[in-house]
C-alpha cells in the first residue's frame, strides 16, 4: 500500500496532468468553436449526442448539461443506433459524436447512415487526422498528449477534455440564449434550487389556520386563538388591518413581568405593533431572509392592507429548500 505522501502526489499528479491538457485545448478554440455554437443555435432540431465506451458516459452528461440550460439533447448509443434507435433521429436534428481515437468500429459503420440521412455532424474528437474527423461537417479538437494513467490507457484526461468541451458549448448555448436563473429553475422544479426560485409564500400559507383577535380582546382569547390554531402566534386585526401581532414568546415574557395578570390586560397591550409582514407573491426564500434578518419565526401575510394569515418557519423547512 502507498504512504499517505505518496498518495497524495498522485492526487496532485493527477489533476495537474488534466489541468496542463485542458490549458492546451483551451488554446486550440478558434472560429470553429462559435460556427459550432451557431449551428446548434441556429437548429430547428435538437441535437443527438453519441459515443462509445467511456465516450457514450461522458455524451450522456452533456446531454444532461445541455438539457438543463435550454438546448433540448438527447442520447443515442452508437451500438443501439445502429439496431434500430436510429429511429429518433429527424431531419433537423444536428448529431454530436465524442471519441478519443475518432475510429471507433460502431461509429465507422454509423457514419454513413448519418451521411446519407444529410444531417449535420459535429464531433468531439481526439484525432483530427481520423476516420470521424473526416467525416464531420465540424472538428472540435480534444487531442491529449497523454492519459492521466501511468500506463497511458485508462481514459482520464481524454475525457475530462471531452467533458469541458461539452460544457463550453452548453455555457455559449447559455448565453447566447439568454438563459436566466428563472429559465433554470422551470426546467428543475424538483431540486432545491427550483423551489428557491419558484415557490412562493401563497403556495404553503394558505394550508394554516388563520389566526386573529381584536386589540380589546382579553388575555384568555388570545391564549385560546393562538393555541387554537397552532402557529404559536396570533395576529392583531382593527378595521380589517393588520395592527399587531402576539406570539407565545411575548405571552412569556409578560407572565416573567407579572405572573398574575388581571382581567385589564388585553391584546393591545402584549402585541408588538406594526409587525413585519409579507406579500403573498414574495417568494418562499424572501419571507426566510426576512425573519432570518428578524429573528423571528412566523410572518403575518398582507396584500393590499389586508391580512391573509400566517406563513412559519416549519412551513418553509418542510418544503427543502435548503
Amino acid at each position: 500500500m502507498k504512504t499517505t505522501d505518496e498518495l497524495r502526489q498522485i492526487a496532485s499528479k493527477v489533476i495537474e496532468t488534466e489541468i496542463g491538457a485542458l490549458q492546451s485545448v483551451a488554446k486550440r478554440i478558434d472560429d470553429t468553436f462559435a460556427e459550432t455554437v451557431r449551428m446548434i443555435y441556429f437548429s430547428s432540431g435538437k441535437v443527438i449526442v453519441s459515443g462509445v465506451g467511456k465516450s457514450a458516459i461522458i455524451a450522456q452528461k452533456i446531454v444532461a448539461t445541455f438539457n438543463s440550460t435550454g438546448t433540448t439533447a438527447v442520447f443515442l448509443h452508437a451500438a443501439d443506433a445502429i439496431h434500430g434507435d436510429l429511429g429518433i433521429i429527424r431531419d433537423e436534428d444536428i448529431i454530436l459524436l465524442l471519441s478519443k481515437s475518432g475510429e471507433t468500429p460502431e461509429l465507422k459503420v454509423l457514419v454513413p447512415f448519418l451521411k446519407v440521412r444529410k444531417n449535420k455532424l459535429i464531433s468531439i474528437v481526439g484525432n483530427i487526422s481520423s476516420y470521424l474527423a473526416g467525416q464531420s461537417d465540424v472538428v472540435l479538437d480534444t487531442t491529449v498528449a497523454r492519459e492521466a494513467c501511468p500506463n497511458n490507457l485508462a481514459p482520464t484526461t481524454s475525457t475530462t477534455a471531452q467533458l469541458v468541451m461539452g460544457d463550453a458549448l452548453a455555457i455559449a448555448l447559455l448565453e447566447c440564449r439568454g438563459f436566466t436563473t428563472e429559465d433554470f429553475a422551470r426546467v428543475h422544479p424538483g431540486g432545491a434550487l427550483g423551489k428557491q426560485l419558484l415557490l412562493c409564500v401563497k403556495d404553503v400559507f394558505t394550508k394554516n389556520e388563520v389566526p386573529q383577535v381584536s386589540p380589546d380582546d382579553d388575555l384568555s382569547k388570545v391564549i385560546i386563538e393562538i393555541s387554537a390554531k397552532r402557529l404559536g402566534a396570533t395576529a392583531v386585526i382593527e378595521n380589517s388591518a393588520l395592527v399587531g401581532i402576539i406570539t407565545d414568546g411575548d405571552l412569556r415574557r409578560m407572565l416573567l413581568a407579572n405572573p398574575r395578570p388581571d382581567n385589564s390586560v388585553v391584546a393591545r397591550n402584549i402585541m408588538t405593533a406594526n409587525p413585519k409582514s409579507i406579500h403573498p407573491n414574495a417568494l418562499l426564500v424572501q419571507a426566510l431572509e426576512l425573519m432570518r434578518q428578524h429573528n423571528i419565526t412566523q410572518l403575518p401575510v398582507v396584500e393590499n392592507g389586508r391580512y391573509l394569515g400566517v406563513i412559519h418557519l416549519h412551513d418553509i423547512l418542510k418544503e427543502g429548500l435548503f
